[in-house]
């Protein structure tokens, strides 16, 4: 008797488990049942997917059926959709219309967004405000602390990405005092530089892409977004194909899956072949084990192992420059990557080779001893790498210890560099290789 109550605790347990690892149903919760309600009103038909928090992605969508490749996954009336439209046709339309210079399109989308969550219980678009995130961990968002410890090429575009915001911020000033008659508080309290931050976020983590004709009220900028409740509560997984687009005869935004999905899964669509880099700066995550993934060689990296005394050296460099095989250099899950290697046996042509540049931008061999140099140099590279990001780990595994409010976004940035230390390794054994045969 007892082995066999144990057996039950055990498979009660293997089940909860199961169910855990699968993903916890969230429909029952007062956002989604509001939100749900909203989206019927608006034209939107139940559908299999229910909102439910998971293991690894946290909050996505679960089917409550099987999914086989060319099932239509979610069909979002034109109504359910955020776009200029809406934003044209509540009460910031007459400020738009008559503000000049124009606004653009993603500065309007920003403004409407802020203006409904100041609104509260008034806003039409409050269920679905509700189930925003309150903060975001795109790369703009994150402390400078956190920005130090990404890849040089990522923390460059990061704080790009802060300096393009808070020129928006400091551009718009004016037209937001504009809409002061609509407010009884002051605009400057609800436009402020973090109302813009999170609504700059909403929008590029979370829009659709959908064309818009021009409207001479806006900006030449193109008119590209769409927000969609629900939908996109959908999160990105490399390995899925998706068709996704605005169904004319429908009048709905459809996504239909080209892979197959088991009951009481999450659902996932793809957002792009995007490696990690570049999904941390657009949308504040890093997907585990990503075939895209790649680790960038930056020009100063590649330019230390030349001798300043090469002759040639700054005529290899400009040729590399005028060709753009300085940028885009990169490690990957098979090895240095093709232009990476280019642009090593150019830096490692011999004086009486160096007439064969052009060849080797092409692809072609010229020496067995140019294309060990380039191997040796590729295999030096990745070392070093390797050791500067073990160094920013252990530097990272520091400060979680010291920082408690900086957790989740170190992290992530952990996430980051765990997996290019992956492909770092994956690269040097790969290089190894390589270098035995030649």
């Amino acid at each position: 008797m007892k082995k066999s109550r144990g057996r039950t605790g055990r498979n009660r347990r293997r089940k909860h488990l199961k169910s855990f690892m699968d993903g916890v149903n969230c429909s029952h919760k007062l956002e989604y049942i509001k939100l749900k309600k909203w989206l019927k009103e608006r034209g939107f038909e139940d559908n299999s997917l229910r909102p439910a928090e998971f293991w690894e992605t946290g909050r996505g969508l679960m089917t409550t059926k099987a999914l086989q490749a060319g099932d239509l996954i979610i069909s979002l009336p034109e109504k359910c959709l955020l776009t200029t439209g809406t934003v044209l046709s509540s009460c910031l339309g007459g400020h738009i219309v008559k503000w000049k210079p124009p606004v653009s399109p993603l500065l309007a989308l920003c403004t409407f967004l802020i203006a409904e969550k100041h609104s509260g219980e008034k806003s039409p678009w409050k269920p679905y405000l509700d189930v925003l995130p309150k903060t975001y961990t795109c790369s703009a968002c994150l402390e400078p602390d956190v920005i130090n410890l990404l890849p040089k090429p990522l923390k460059k575009k990061a704080q790009e990405q802060k300096m393009m915001i808070q020129e928006l911020f400091r551009t718009s000033k004016a037209f937001f005092s504009s809409l002061q008659p609509l407010f009884a508080e002051s605009t400057g309290a609800i436009f402020n530089y973090s109302a813009l931050e999170w609504a700059w976020c909403t929008i590029n983590t979370r829009t659709i892409y959908m064309k818009h004709p021009h409207r001479e009220c806006f900006s030449l900028e193109p008119d590209v977004y769409a927000l969609a409740p629900y939908l996109d509560l959908l999160n990105h997984s490399p390995n899925v194909q998706i068709k996704a687009a605005f169904n004319e005869q429908t009048r709905s935004y459809e996504i239909w899956t080209n892979s197959r999905c088991k009951k009481y899964q999450e659902v996932f669509i793809c957002y792009g072949p995007h490696d990690n880099q570049r999904l941390l700066l657009e949308y504040g995550f890093v997907a585990m084990d990503n075939p895209h993934s790649s680790v960038y060689v930056s020009p100063d990296i590649l330019l230390k192992y030349f001798s300043p005394l090469d002759k040639q050296g700054k005529a290899k460099v400009s040729i590399l420059k005028d060709h753009d095989f300085l940028e885009n250099l990169t490690f990957g899950w098979e090895g240095p990557s093709w232009r990476l290697l280019r642009a090593l046996e150019v830096l490692s042509l011999a004086a009486d080779e160096f007439a064969c540049w052009k060849r080797i931008l092409l692809g072609d061999v010229t020496s067995a001893r140019n294309e060990q140099q380039a191997l040796g140099t590729a295999a030096k590279i990745c070392h070093l790498l390797i050791e500067e990001t073990q160094h920013v780990l252990l530097q990272i595994s520091q400060l979680k210890r010291d920082k408690e409010n900086l957790k989740t976004q170190l992290d992530l940035v952990e996430m980051l560099r765990s997996e290019e230390l992956k492909i770092l390794q994956k690269s040097a054994e790969i290089l190894c290789n390589l270098n035995l045969g030649t």
